[in-house]
């Protein structure tokens, strides 16, 4: 098993560049079971997630020429089965992902109930119910199977903004007859980049980045060539642990237009940077405070579907208030299993309460000191990361294959920065 072994205590300093957006690649990487034409695709992250998609569309029979590299060419020639295995399926969340293009390339899918992080119940009901409206039939036993004789266009209400709910309604909609709307649809940065990627192919979407999208069917999609943008949450992750070290990076080509909420809650957590072009600057931080409310209330941070402060982004922010002067509240609105983690900071150091599983008061700042825990997620395996990063002492994170799934060779990264973190096989 490998684990990080870290010594804290040191600011990170330089310069880094995000990777691919994780959230889009797999969305990306499932659609192209859309058109039986080459799909290219640049700035692929090389995470686990991403190979797990990779070894499911082998499975399909989807061809793949694959250098290694952040480059990738896939084509869908024909596709070989509808059936997803259910040992690739419990790897990861994104497999539900296929649910959508199989239905609409083949007219069928059987899909294992998809695994992915702990941190809450996750329904399927919202795939289910969008797929159903444009003609599916289902059957739920112990996998999920759907058959179509015909997809035809519907007016949908999902019954919840659900990022991938909205990315297999719209990956069934592009090549169903007539019109789809789809309202209170989610507009994360991840769903808009499949639009328009779906709209290179020939599809015919509108209303990207509102929460109502109207998609005209088409009769075919075509191959394309495409750019995955930067990951805006791994842009937060460094904004966190340059802020929480004491550190001065500089985050290249991090695409600010995606960081405007994230910058208002860092500010109240006393954490200042500056958009320089296309470009993040994160000076060091000297002794920050919490931004309290009007008339010195204590502040309340809660997340929500974009724009609102992204869930994946909470673990961190925690963090971060651990090492500022002042006291915060945080609402935890999406995942009821979620905080947990916060425990492992208590052990370092951390003054906190969790008040129940969604909220817990953060009281600043604490110094932390090195602890061994494991990663229980992806991004609460970033967060103790980030906290041992900053503790005084040695710190080991085992299960760091969670942390793999969604960061690319983060320790190599770091230790460019100034980290003092190895990978250790034991």
């Amino acid at each position: 098993m490998e684990r990080f072994v870290i010594r804290g205590g040191y600011p990170l300093r330089g310069e880094i560049t995000p990777s691919g957006n994780k959230n889009a690649a797999v969305a990306l990487l499932a659609a192209s079971l859309l058109t039986d034409q080459e799909v290219v695709l640049h700035n692929l992250p090389r995470i686990r997630d991403v190979l797990t998609m990779l070894q499911i569309l082998a499975h399909l029979g989807v061809e793949i020429r694959d250098s290694g590299g952040h480059e990738i060419v896939l084509r869908a020639r024909e596709v070989k089965t509808n059936s997803i295995p259910p040992e690739l399926a419990r790897e990861i969340r994104a497999s539900i992902l296929f649910l959508g293009p199989l239905l609409a390339r083949t007219g069928g899918v059987v899909l294992p109930p998809p695994g992915g992080d702990v941190i809450g119940r996750r329904r399927v009901d919202t795939h289910l119910m969008a797929l159903q409206a444009l003609g599916a039939k289902s059957e739920v036993a112990n996998e999920y199977h759907l058959q179509a004789k015909q997809l035809s266009g519907q007016e949908i209400f999902l019954d919840e903004a659900s990022v991938t709910g909205t990315e297999n309604a719209l990956m069934t909609a592009v090549l169903a007859q007539g019109t789809t709307t789809i309202r209170n649809a989610a507009s994360e940065p991840h769903v808009q980049e499949l639009a328009n990627f779906l709209n290179k192919m020939g599809a015919r979407i509108s209303g990207i980045g509102s929460n109502t999208l109207v998609v005209d069917g088409v009769d075919r999609l075509q191959g394309v060539e495409h750019e995955i943008g930067p990951d805006h949450i791994e842009v937060g992750s460094f904004i966190a642990a340059a802020a929480a070290t004491g550190g001065e990076i500089t985050i290249r080509r991090a695409a600010p237009q995606n960081l405007r909420m994230i910058s208002l809650i860092f500010r109240r957590l006393g954490v200042d940077f500056q958009i320089q072009g296309d470009d993040v600057y994160i000076p060091q931080q000297k002794s920050p405070k919490i931004e309290f409310d009007v008339g010195g209330a204590i502040p309340k941070i809660d997340d929500g579907p974009w724009p609102a402060f992204p869930a994946d982004l909470m673990s961190m922010a925690i963090v971060v208030a651990t090492q500022a002067e002042g006291t915060v509240l945080f609402f935890e609105k999406m995942f009821e299993s979620r905080l947990y983690f916060v425990d492992k900071l208590i052990a370092m150091g951390a003054r906190l309460v969790l008040a129940d599983p969604h909220r817990v008061v953060v009281i600043g700042p604490s110094q932390l000191h090195g602890a061994t825990m494991e990663s229980p997620d992806i991004r609460a395996g970033m967060a103790l990361l980030i906290a041992a990063l900053c503790a005084q002492g040695q710190s080991i994170i085992k299960n760091i294959g969670q942390i793999d799934r969604g960061y690319e060779r983060i320790e190599e990264r770091l230790q460019k920065l100034g980290a003092r973190i190895e990978r250790v096989n034991t």
